[in-house]
């Protein structure tokens, strides 16, 4: 009985010893930090729930086979800033199938060798950015099938082995960060073969590359295709020209030093591609044109929001055929964008894959494209009734000023009919037909004018000399002038001189004595 006591009481004490906090280390719930603590080794005693691991700024030179073995929930594991050189093959046993972040930045590192990471299956972020590494082997990321990003930057790289990613072997990778290494020279075709979504996330700037047409190309294409890694970096992409590394291009934005280029064909280093334009409820239909002989081939398509698609397709709305055509079924504006299509066979040979660009346009309805023609139809005719008022109804500023022709006398009829007369009789003189009201008269009298397309007709036009007017005798009559720059005289019916005008008067006044009847308005005292 006492034996029995003694080891449940052996058991529960390692038990808490498992579960403790080293000392000088914090433990909050499942996290364990021991952040710049001197450590050389791991700690002996760690915490069975934990989850993240935060180990970084010590003085760590190696991992221990089966360090971590204790850890069965740990997801994420910090050794940043630490005089890591390399690790050994069983560094991760124990937490293979649960490590989803691993930062292993600013260490020693030198290569990356095929067995680091190859048990972590569900591992999403790799850091390895500020080490010494100079190569990289090209099974080192083969087993990394959830991986989504990378982190090489600020090394010593001088190539890299694009090849080894291809098709769906890295379906959920999204950043490649490869910048401020050393690569003097880029696989064009190789990087040709990535997918899109690798490709819109290969960081490339600050690198000593070598001025090329084709990596000219390759970064124009990516900016046109609005890839966040040349938009947001355009000022670093540089290159090296002629061999001198103190005479670097910025390639983005000296686009004259690429000028003789023949950017076609093998330059582009892209995928080969189709357009397809459509409107919105419509189908598409997109082929996978493929060089690839074989009757197993199996395709994949990727959608601009990334999205893989694989036979049969998608939510009833996308569908794969066996020939690798996709169906899309009525199309709307947010399917626009790059497809890319994948092609590959029974012994893992990816084909060069097939690039097609959808643009869905919105359809304009009847009643639309109606009221768009009514209102310009109807823009036209007021512009047209506009133009003519101008040039009809407008005050005349020229030809009213001209100096019109005198018309001979005309009948007294004709002139009764053609000329507007105002009479004001004062009070106390009759008129003909009138009551006793005034005894006075005032007329104003013009010449007959008619005028035919803004001129005077040529008939009255001819007669120059006279003008005529009807007036009913009385004491006083005014006459307003037609053309004060000529003198008048007027005479009665029998002929008698009773007034006259002078050229500086625009109104005469004479007196009438004498018979009624037609009085005439000779020019010149003719």
């Amino acid at each position: 009985m006492i034996c029995t006591q003694s080891v449940m009481l052996s058991l529960l004490l390692l038990q808490l010893a498992g579960g403790s906090c080293p000392p000088g280390c914090l433990c909050a719930s499942d996290i364990l930090t021991c952040m710049s603590q001197g450590l050389e080794q791991l700690p002996a005693q760690m915490p069975v729930t934990t989850a993240i691991l935060d180990l970084s700024h010590n003085q760590l030179t190696q991992l221990e086979d089966g360090g971590l073995e204790g850890l069965p929930r740990l997801n994420a594991l910090r050794l940043a800033h630490n005089r890591l050189a390399r690790l050994p093959p069983r560094a991760f046993s124990g937490v293979s199938h649960g490590l989803r972040h691993l930062d292993l930045s600013s260490n020693e590192l030198h290569v990356v060798e095929h067995h680091y990471f190859q048990d972590l299956s569900v591992l999403e972020e790799l850091l390895l950015f500020s080490n010494r590494i100079v190569r990289i082997e090209s099974k080192a990321l083969a087993g990394l099938v959830r991986l989504h990003k990378v982190y090489l930057s600020h090394n010593r790289l001088t190539d890299f082995p694009f090849f080894s990613i291809k098709g769906h072997s890295h379906p959920f990778l999204r950043t490649l960060d490869l910048s401020s290494n050393r690569l003097p020279r880029l696989p064009l075709e190789d990087i040709g073969l990535l997918p899109v979504s690798v490709k819109s996330g290969l960081f490339l700037h600050n690198n000593t590359l070598m001025c090329d047409c084709g990596l000219y190309a390759m970064l124009r294409r990516w900016e046109q295709q609005d890839f966040s890694s040349v938009r947001d970096y355009q000022e670093q992409h540089v290159c090296v020209a002629y061999g001198e590394h103190q005479a670097t291009v910025r390639i983005l934005h000296n686009g004259h030093f690429f000028e003789n280029c023949t950017l076609s064909g093998k330059h582009l280093a892209g995928e080969p591609g189709a357009t397809l334009q459509a409107f919105a409820g419509d189908s598409l239909l997109l082929d996978c044109q493929t060089s690839t002989e074989g009757k197993s081939l199996t395709y994949l398509w990727v959608s601009p929001r990334q999205e893989y698609i694989s036979a049969p397709g998608n939510n009833h709305t996308l569908h794969v055929f066996p020939n690798g055509s996709l169906l899309i079924l009525a199309a709307q504006t947010e399917d626009s964008g790059i497809y890319l299509c994948v092609a590959e066979d029974q012994t893992g040979f990816l084909n060069k894959t097939w690039e097609v660009n959808v643009t869905v346009l919105l359809q304009q309805s009847p009643a639309e494209s109606f009221n768009t023609g009514f209102t310009t139809l109807l823009g036209c005719v007021v512009s047209l009734v506009l133009v003519l008022m101008y040039l009809y109804l407008t005050p005349c500023r020229c030809w009213c000023r001209a100096r019109p022709s005198l018309p001979s006398a005309p009948t007294p009829i004709v002139e009764q009919a053609a000329q507007p007369t105002l009479q004001i009789s004062p009070p106390g003189v009759e008129g003909s037909g009138r009551k006793p009201s005034s005894n006075k008269h005032v007329v104003f009298l013009e010449p007959v004018k008619e005028v035919q397309n803004g001129r005077l007709r040529a008939s009255l036009a001819s007669q120059p000399k006279s003008i005529s007017s009807v007036f009913v005798g009385s004491a006083v009559t005014l006459y307003l002038c037609p053309l004060a720059e000529q003198s008048l005289t007027f005479v009665t019916k029998s002929g008698s001189h009773v007034g006259s005008c002078s050229p500086a008067m625009s109104l005469c006044s004479f007196s009438a004595e004498g018979p009624k009847g037609i009085h005439r308005c000779d020019v010149g005292g003719s």
